[in-house]
């Protein structure tokens, strides 16, 4: 199970983070995203907590191999009786010590108890598995944002140079003001939006350094290039790593920890036998002799077999529940494989038939315009049909590798890509 915490890198989206470079002095760093997820599993608040858990169980694991100590007995006869045995003349005392023979329960209580500590590491590992995927969905958010902020700028800057263009013609007489009028209130609108999309990065940005329980960000961006996306591999071959999505490795800890369980029920229906030693002094004839014996428990040993059934149950219970969570599991994998495979070819489409067409429009529409042949309306509308497809492809592209993440998790394994440049 640990090697599955180590091995998912979500390399679909780490793919696109390149190295730190230097930054000058008083500039917050960038960040990618394998230092974001070392950071996340180094110092996330709840894995830290969790990590207690650990310790607690191995307390539980010392206290069951406690042996049973021998117990001291006295005993004292003949006391305050009449005739010869007045007072204390005819006392009989005797000093023995007890020990209990365990029949082997104490070994099997500890391999069962130790047996749950396994389960707790695969929690643990699995807990680790999650932050890790937390944590690049969070960075793709970011990513996502600073995507959407550069096509923000850029339409501050279309419809800056149309402000421009609109002042010059309305100078000359050749367009009305209120061209003039529509392209501020636009550029105004526009800039409203950048302001939004900062807000959600710095927000964004919170979110992720509290990943690792910092207060605020000790960056300013993070790397990536998010229209450069992956190769999608078959479906066949994501299935055939379905097996060892730690979730379903967790059952079979489950079941060692359940059949070390019906072993320690079975020995407990062995009950303990008591044995004991000592010394018997007889204070009427001044003589001492040595006293043993054993007790031992009657009846047949089913005085636990109800929690032997109950144990036996569990282990049937645990087998089922995971033929069932793999069906789940395995559907919610034929899910997200479909909406990866659509959100792909909308990707396509959107760059190689969509994005050029629009950027030949908006060329054109603004030539008309200037030469009096368009309103301003009309150039207006091109630019934001080329904004929104540039905006719809970005959300393409997240869904892309957001579904590569969710895959990633389902498997447990890391899914092959390219490095993406920054």
């Amino acid at each position: 199970m640990q090697r599955l915490v180590y091995c998912i890198a979500f390399s679909s989206l780490i793919a696109m983070t390149g190295v730190v470079t230097a930054q000058p002095d008083g500039v917050a760093p960038s960040l990618d995203l394998e230092t974001a997820i070392t950071k996340a599993l180094a110092g996330n608040p709840d894995l830290k907590a969790t990590g207690y858990q650990l310790q607690i169980q191995e307390a539980r694991v010392d206290q069951a191999g406690i042996k049973p100590r021998p117990r001291l007995q006295i005993d004292v006869e003949d006391v305050f009786g009449s005739g010869k045995n007045d007072m204390l003349r005819g006392v009989q005392s005797t000093a023995s010590v007890a020990w209990v023979l365990e029949r082997g329960v104490r070994e099997s209580q500890v391999s069962a108890v130790r047996a749950r500590s396994s389960l707790i590491e695969s929690d643990i590992a699995i807990q680790r598995l999650d932050v890790a995927a937390e944590t690049a969905r969070r960075y793709l958010e970011s990513l996502d944002l600073q995507a959407r902020l550069v096509i923000a700028t850029d339409g501050i800057e279309l419809g800056a140079a149309a402000v421009t263009a609109i002042e010059q013609r309305v100078n000359a007489g050749s367009a009305p003001a209120a061209d003039l009028a529509r392209a501020r209130a636009d550029l105004r609108r526009q800039e409203l939006v950048q302001d939004d999309i900062e807000h959600e990065l710095l927000s964004a940005n919170y979110r992720l350094a509290a990943q690792w329980g910092d207060n605020e960000p000790d960056f300013t961006r993070v790397l990536g290039d998010l229209l450069n996306t992956p190769e999608i591999e078959s479906f066949a071959s994501f299935e055939s790593r379905l097996d060892q999505n730690p979730d379903l490795e967790r059952y079979l800890t489950a079941d060692r920890v359940n059949e070390a369980q019906l072993r320690f029920e079975q020995a407990s229906n062995r009950q303990p036998w008591n044995v004991y030693a000592g010394f018997r002094w007889l204070n009427k004839e001044s003589d001492h002799s040595f006293v043993a014996g054993v007790s031992i428990p009657l009846g047949g040993e089913d005085s636990n077999r109800g929690r032997v059934a109950e144990a036996r149950a569990r282990i049937t219970q645990s087998k089922l529940e995971r033929e069932a969570e793999r069906l789940r599991l395995r559907t919610d994998l034929f899910v997200i494989y479909q909406e990866l495979v659509h959100n792909a070819e909308l990707a396509e489409a959107i760059a190689q038939d969509i994005l050029p067409l629009y950027e030949t429009a908006l060329v054109q529409t603004q030539a008309a315009y200037e030469a009096g042949r368009y309103s301003y309306l009309e150039w207006s509308a091109s630019q934001v049909n080329l904004l929104n497809a540039r905006n719809d492809l970005v959300e393409a592209a997240h869904s892309i590798l957001h579904n590569l993440i969710e895959i990633e998790r389902l498997t447990g394994v890391s899914v092959e890509a390219p490095r993406l440049s920054q």
